[in-house]
């Protein structure tokens, strides 16, 4: 694993636990729905006992211990992600590496934050990545 596609994980779950949490929002405005009625025959051989909402609250349920799951490991990424970039000795690197990775901002908003142009901050992030040094068991999503 490069020291790019270590520090970018932190993005990639950040999206997936915002993925998680709007498919929850829509389980959530599921079990609150009113299902239609059916005025046709039907022949029923065996009889649910349970309302048909229910199957929606245990997924809601399974959703949200694993968007939780996800963030207790988004906060210890990011804090292994922080302690890594803090090994980085230049202090320009270390904030181009900090806003990029912790702070999920685009060149432009780096560069306007450093009062720099977009090349030099994007040249700063190459020798960045260079002095980083991964842990030896880093995290992997």
């Amino acid at each position: 694993m490069t020291a790019r596609e270590y520090l970018h994980q932190a993005y990639r779950l950040d999206h997936r636990i915002n993925s998680d949490i709007e498919e929850l929002h829509r389980l959530r405005e599921m079990s609150t729905s009113i299902s239609s009625p059916s005025f046709g025959e039907r022949v029923q051989t065996s009889r649910k006992t349970e309302a048909p909402f229910v199957q929606t609250l245990y997924k809601i349920q399974e959703l949200e211990q694993k968007i939780s799951a996800e963030i207790e490991l988004f906060v210890a990424l990011k804090e292994e992600i922080r302690t890594v970039i803090d090994t980085v000795e230049n202090t320009d690197e270390q904030m181009v590496l900090r806003y990029r990775y912790i702070h999920n901002m685009t060149w432009e908003e780096i560069g306007d934050e450093l009062h720099v142009d977009e090349r030099t901050a994007r040249r700063w992030h190459g020798i960045g990545l260079q002095h980083v040094s991964l842990p030896k068991n880093p995290i992997k999503i």
